[in-house]
Parts: structure tokens; sequence; C-alpha cells
């Protein structure tokens, strides 16, 4: 009999010659079961006793050769050892060598959270790598973590990828699980940093018709398209909006952790909403995720430090934070007034407001909110009245595109009239200088009902809606390149949509 006893851990990779592997594990005196292999089961097979402890498992030669490297090391040594009919291990478990018998055996498998270990600890030994492999489609929520932290200790490489990859992909579940905290901040911010990868896509959502795509015809219309730079041509993205998420108007949306976003909002009996709907990009699906606890319209939703602030809305000042660890909502400090029409965005890990009106009068001020104090405070006041802009920003610059701009006093910014009226436009404001700026400029195009998205090197802007009577100083397809201060233009975009939002996202490479 041949006794070989189980080092922990020994890794998979290690395809050594059976002298080796004997002289590492100890191996011991050998003697035969009784004389001859068996050969009583049927005339070709040959039946090897696993010896483990006091038990005795029978398995087929042919078996043990062909699913473990191991096995197919012992017996193609020409060593004494490879003829006998029995090998006794020892430091295995038994639940572990139990299930990669039945592997052996049948090809299938339990895995089960309880005996994960056994079952991996016992494969790497035996160098069972196609259980290694099965593994990577057996991971979920509640085993990524332990499979990530036993494949490190195991050296199975592969899996401890496939559990990197896994974890990304759901990112933010898998920050509910209080395993996911425990392990290194490193690991943690890779697996974030992992949503990234991909290519940075601008993707429009909306409900389009009449596109002139090379795709075959289908009986609905297209919800979702992706901009392909090199073909400078958009196309379909193999998903649908979710049916309760249609002809939905005056939502809120963002980009967090390259999930989007879209919550609350107006049906078209102008009943308001709380429902909120996450695309994820890594899977190509829609979730939903917790109600805002408000039901709430044109209001802004922004991701700030992690988190998502929904703020305002039609005749609310009021301002809820959700947490994704959570998946929850939970009120936090008010705007000192109730706003309509006004801009915001996240800048520095602050949120700025600007412009639009109180119930009193116009809102001269730039507020600033602090998630980390939850408070806000009047960061400057404004010589200069704006409403229905969209903002974004980059470093400490914000960006203002479109809707009105009003001059209460002369000289508030560099090269601009007065006022625009329907001109579409973009300014800047640096929240470091309080330096407010008219970058550019383009009387033909309105600059109202826009979607915008910071891409790449510029604001990617759109018409919401466009339908076969608007006309063209409503039909906007344009990109400001923040870098070279110079309009550029869509090439080849579908001509009709409605209610189009723009985004940016970092989408697989298969899709």
């Amino acid at each position: 009999m041949t006794s070989v006893a189980a080092k922990r851990p020994l890794k998979r990779n290690n395809q050594i010659h059976l002298e080796i592997l004997l002289f590492l594990h100890g191996c011991t005196h050998t003697r035969p079961l009784g004389g001859s292999p068996r050969t009583d089961v049927h005339p070709s097979r040959q039946v090897i006793a696993i010896v483990v402890d006091d038990k005795i498992y029978e398995v087929d030669k042919k078996k043990l050769i062909e699913k473990s490297d191991y096995f197919r090391a012992l017996y193609s040594s020409g060593m004494k050892e490879s003829t006998e009919d029995s090998v006794e291990l020892q430091g295995l478990s038994i639940p572990g060598l139990e299930l990669v018998l039945e592997f052996i055996n049948t090809s299938k498998v339990q895995v089960v959270n309880e005996t994960l270990e056994d079952l991996i600890e016992t494969a790497s030994f035996l160098q069972v790598t196609s259980i290694l492999k099965l593994l990577t489609s057996e991971i979920r929520l509640d085993n990524c973590v332990e499979l990530y932290n036993l494949s490190g200790i195991y050296g199975t490489h592969d899996l401890r990828s496939s559990c990197l990859k896994y974890m990304s992909c759901y990112y933010h579940p898998i920050l509910r699980r209080p395993e996911f905290s425990r392990l290194p901040s490193a690991v943690r911010d890779q697996v974030r940093e992992m949503r990234m990868k991909g290519s940075a896509t601008l993707v429009a959502i909306g409900d389009f018709t009449c596109l002139s795509l090379d795709v075959p015809d289908q009986d609905q219309p297209w919800s979702m398209l992706r901009y392909g730079e090199v073909e400078q041509r958009w196309k379909p993205l193999s998903n649908q909006l979710p049916p309760d998420m249609v002809n939905v108007r005056g939502y809120g949306s963002t980009v967090l952790d390259n999930y989007l976003f879209i919550g609350g909002g107006y049906r078209m009996t102008s009943q308001e909403i709380s429902a909120v709907h996450c695309y994820n990009p890594c899977r190509n699906e829609w979730n939903h995720v917790a109600p805002l606890n408000q039901k709430r319209s044109n209001f802004k939703l922004l991701a700030v430090q992690g988190k998502l602030f929904a703020v305002g809305g039609q005749c609310l000042g009021t301002v809820e934070c959700y947490c994704p660890e959570q998946d929850w909502w939970t009120c936090v400090s008010s705007m000192p007034d109730p706003l309509t029409e006004f801009s915001a965005c996240e800048c520095q890990g602050f949120i700025y407001v600007i412009g639009g009106y109180t119930a009193r009068d116009r809102n001269t001020s730039v507020l600033r909110y602090c998630p980390t104090s939850d408070s806000w405070a009047v960061f400057r006041s404004c010589s200069v009245h704006i409403r229905k802009q969209q903002m974004l920003s980059v470093e400490d610059t914000i960006y203002l595109v479109g809707g009105y701009t009003h001059e209460l006093q002369t000289g508030w910014c560099r090269r601009r009239p007065s006022q625009t009226e329907d001109v579409l436009t973009v300014h800047s404001y640096n929240v470091t200088t309080g330096e407010w700026l008219q970058l550019k400029e383009n009387t033909s195009k309105s600059g109202l009902n826009l979607t915008c998205a910071l891409h790449n090197d510029g604001i990617y802007m759109m018409s919401r809606d466009v339908s076969p009577l608007t006309s063209l100083e409503h039909r906007v397809f344009l990109k400001y390149n923040i870098f070279s201060d110079a309009w550029e233009a869509f090439r080849r975009f579908p001509a009709l949509g409605q209610n189009t939002l723009l985004c940016s996202l970092y989408l697989p490479n298969v899709l």
C-alpha cells in the first residue's frame, strides 16, 4: 500500500513527478491488498482502493488517471508503487475526499458552503483541475468571498480571478455582505476599479424610432443605443427598458460605480413615482433598488462620495441619500428653500446648486452641500440668474450647458451678451477662484430640453425629444471639446427619439 500524507496547502499547478511528490508528502510502506489488482467487477476494470483513516473507497483506476493529475503521475512513474492496488492518503478530510471521488466517478459534485474548504483542499492536493474549473461556474454572492480566500490559500489562480470578476460584476450587492468588508482594502479597491475596465462608451436611452441602423427590423423600437466612435455610428444595445420605466419623464439620473441609476419622475398621467432602477452594464441588465422615501420629479440625482443624493424636486426642498451598502434611502438636511428650474452637480466631493426660483424670487446664490457635515451654506452670490441649465464638473470647474441666462449686473463674465434666450451656450464656473466664463455659443441651436454627458475629452449634448416636426434649431447633436474649446458634430445619429437620456458607461467588450 502506498501511504501519502497531505500537507496543507498544495498548489494545484505544481505538476511534479511522482518521485518528488512522494518525497514531499512522506511516502511510507506499501503492501498489496490481496495480490493482483481487482478485476472482479468487470473484466477490463481495475479497481484501486483509496484508504483514509479507517475508510476504504474503491475507484476505477482508469477514472483516477483521467481526472487526477496526481494519480496520473503515480501510475505513469514506473515505480514499484505504481503497481499496487491501494493508496493510503493521510491528512485529507473525509468530506473532501468523498466529494472529489464522487466527481471522479460521476463527473458531478455537490457544492455547498459548509464543505468548500474540504473540497478545494482535496481537489488541489489530488490535482483534480476539472473540479477547480467547475467551481468558477458555482460562484455566488454567498460564497464568492470564501472562494476568493480559499483560492489564495491553495493557489487556484483561475478561481481567484473568477471571484474577483464576479465581485466586480455584482459590486453593489457584494458591498452588502459583511465578509466583503473584512477583505483587505487593496482588494476591495481592486474590485471597484475592475468595474471601470472595458470601453468607455456613450450610451443613449429613450424611445427611438425610424432608425437607420445596420440591424434587422424588430417589432418594438430600440430603447438603448451605444455610440461606436471608430465607426461613428450608433448601434443598438441588446436590452430594453423595464416596462414600468416607459413613458416616465422628469426623472433623475446619474452614474455611480459604473451603474446607471434612474429614479423618480412622473408618468403621462402626471402621477409622480418613487421607484428607482439600476442598469448594470457588466451584466447588461436592469434591476430595482430601494425606492425613494418621497415621490419626486424634476429633481437632481447626484453621485457624491460613493452615495446617491436626490436633491429637491417639484415643490420640494428635501434631500435624501442612498447608501449602496444598505440599499436604503435616508433623509438628510434640506435645501434652505425649495427651488424649481435649478441646476446642480457634484464637484470635488460637494454638491453645488445654482439658479432657479424660490417661492418668492430668483435664486442668485450658489449653494453648497457638504455630505460630511450634512449642512448647506451659501457659497457665493451670483450677478447672473440662470435656469434650466445642465451642469457637469471636471476637477474644480463646473460647466453649465444651455438653459436661460439673465445678467443682473454688468461685467459678471467675459465675452457674453447681457441675456441669452433659447441659445445654446457653454459657461464655466471655477469653484476655487469664483471666475465665470462664457466659453462657447451657438446661436443657431436651442439650449433648452437637452441631455448632456461628460465623455472622454468633451461634453456631449443631445435634444431630449426629436420628432419629424422638430425644427433644425431644436435638433442638437453636438460635442463641446473642453480642451480645444471647439464644437464638434455627431455623425450618423438616428434622427428620431423621445425622452432621451445620454450617459457615459464602461461597457464590456463583448456587448
